[in-house]
């Protein structure tokens, strides 16, 4: 075969990447491709955080490539366009993952560990609800062997466009403390993961002030790291690999379940007649990290400082705005989808259903709460995570830095932060007007 395209997406990388192996293994020359889709770029997918992050994963996977006597192809528009016309200059006869007029090669395994329809519920069904039984069937897939990269790409001779930079993606306001992008940073990160910290992964991935989190989500969403080569790189016999293979799951599982429902990206997976209420102010406070609760506006600073945010944080955050506060996920979802580097659709949405309780794995308790005090108390017993992000607060020494509207009346003068907006005995069961009030808090 002469000329072969290997289309990128989200798996800007060329280590295990299928897509790439691929290519080069079909044909003499191949066009290393990306295109800078507008549909995408103008579209609310792109964010000034996700631009940054791309901008940079586009140059490494460029420098990857060039290691490699070949360089990344760069076109503006249309995908089916811009492919179209590579397609009729070079005349190619393969295009992997997408093409017209060739053969196609759609490459499974690129961005997630198993496909969304690969496992299916015994009993019938296109996708799991739970995730226990998921996770059982899921382990138990054999998964495709790694692939190395290529030594050498001859790219064929084809005019392209410079690499684009940040605010030729998208233009905005951005976090001012973004982790790098690109595969060579991911890769770094995995392999310190997996040298030590994955170890304490499960006593530590709820801790906000030792943050033992990997902190890959942004290149597992981006395809910087390989999602097959993590799965198989960690240990499950210990509890720290096991446990940070079920996060990796639950990133597939999120997948089988948009594929199969792609409605919940904005409607209830199960509805629970919510009547959300209408609170612009409140929403506000909760955006800005100045709701009163320091916990909570800890998180939520930390996501507009680092378009990153800690997992145990998300959920504080987001039990916040939809159980205490009683406002729709849809609000929360959009404000981090807005910000956060790591945002898909499909993890995002999902996870703010989860949470809200109109999601999968809620059928015992969809109306889960979580105590912002006592999830204070219990994994920022001193306060630092807190002083971390709340500068006005740094002062405000040990525990008692989580109620400072009990601080002396003199201290509290001091201190440019807000009283509570709620009262926590109010709520959601203060706001709700019909709904079963099963379940507690935590």
């Amino acid at each position: 075969m002469s000329v072969a395209i290997a289309l990128f997406t989200r798996d800007l990388r060329v280590h295990d990447n299928p897509v790439l192996h691929a290519a080069c293994h079909a044909a003499r020359e191949v066009v290393p491709l990306f295109v800078l889709d507008k549909a995408i770029v103008t579209g609310g997918s792109m964010s000034a955080n996700r631009a940054v992050f791309l901008a940079d994963a586009l140059a490494d996977l460029d420098s990857q490539l060039r290691d490699r006597n070949g360089c990344l192809v760069v076109r503006s528009g249309s995908v089916v366009n811009e492919v179209e016309r590579i397609v009729a200059d070079l005349g190619v006869e393969e295009i992997h993952l997408a093409g017209h007029g060739c053969e196609v090669r759609v490459h499974a395994n690129t961005i997630t560990v198993v496909e969304p329809a690969a496992i299916t519920p015994s009993g019938g069904g296109s996708h799991f609800a739970v995730f226990t039984p998921y996770y059982r069937r899921w382990v138990a897939v054999d998964t495709r062997r790694l692939l190395v990269p290529p030594d050498r790409i001859t790219v064929a001779s084809i005019a392209a466009q410079p690499l684009p930079g940040p605010e030729q993606i998208r233009s905005g306001q951005r976090s001012p403390y973004l982790s790098p992008g690109g595969e060579t940073a991911g890769r770094r990160i995995l392999r310190d993961w997996l040298t030590g910290p994955i170890q304490q992964y499960e006593q530590a991935h709820d801790d906000l002030v030792a943050d033992g989190t990997s902190r890959l989500s942004p290149y597992l969403h981006f395809g910087c790291v390989s999602p097959t080569e993590a799965l198989r790189a960690a240990d499950r016999s210990t509890p720290g690999g096991e446990a940070f293979i079920r996060q990796l799951a639950w990133r597939d599982f999120h997948h089988q379940v948009l594929a199969a429902r792609p409605d919940t990206s904005t409607a209830d997976y199960r509805t629970r007649h919510d009547r959300w209420r209408c609170d612009d102010a409140a929403a506000r406070a909760w955006r800005d990290g100045r709701t009163g609760y320091p916990i909570v506006d800890a998180g939520m600073r930390q996501l507009r400082r680092e378009g990153w945010m800690h997992n145990r944080a998300r959920l504080i955050t987001a039990s916040f705005l939809t159980k205490t506060l009683y406002l729709d996920w849809r609000i929360g979802a959009q404000h981090f989808f807005d910000l956060l580097v790591d945002a898909d659709v499909a993890n995002n949405q999902l996870n703010w259903q989860w949470v809200a309780g109109t999601g999968t794995d809620t059928d015992t308790r969809p109306n889960r709460i979580l105590n912002p005090l006592r999830q204070a108390q219990r994994y920022d017993p001193s306060g630092d995570y807190v002083r971390r992000y709340l500068p006005e607060l740094q002062d405000v020494r040990g525990p008692a830095v989580h109620q400072p509207w009990k601080l002396d009346p003199s201290q509290r003068a001091d201190l440019d932060y807000p009283d509570p907006i709620i009262d926590l005995r109010d709520g959601a069961d203060h706001f709700r007007t019909a709904r079963d009030k099963t379940g507690g808090e935590q």
